[in-house]
């Protein structure tokens, strides 16, 4: 990890992907979601692992089933 990376918390992490922070919280425990860091009890994100995971969600079309399941593949 780099050492100058930012870290946001979770209210944060909502406002960059648009998601709810109910809906960030269930992806912890269902998985699914982006990737987070534990510190002690504090949850908290990497500013690139939520474009990261907002890139693997980039669609074409409705049925167009995106990197994350179909290997990066376009």
């Amino acid at each position: 990890m780099d050492i100058n990376e930012e870290l946001v918390t979770t209210a944060e992490a909502a406002r960059i992907t648009t998601l709810a922070v109910s809906t960030l919280e269930g992806m912890r425990i269902r998985g699914g979601g982006p990737r987070y860091i534990k510190l002690g009890r504090r949850v908290v994100y990497r500013r690139s692992d939520l474009l990261a995971f907002a890139a693997n969600n980039l669609r074409k079309s409705t049925s167009d089933a995106g990197a994350a399941r179909n290997g990066g593949a376009r």
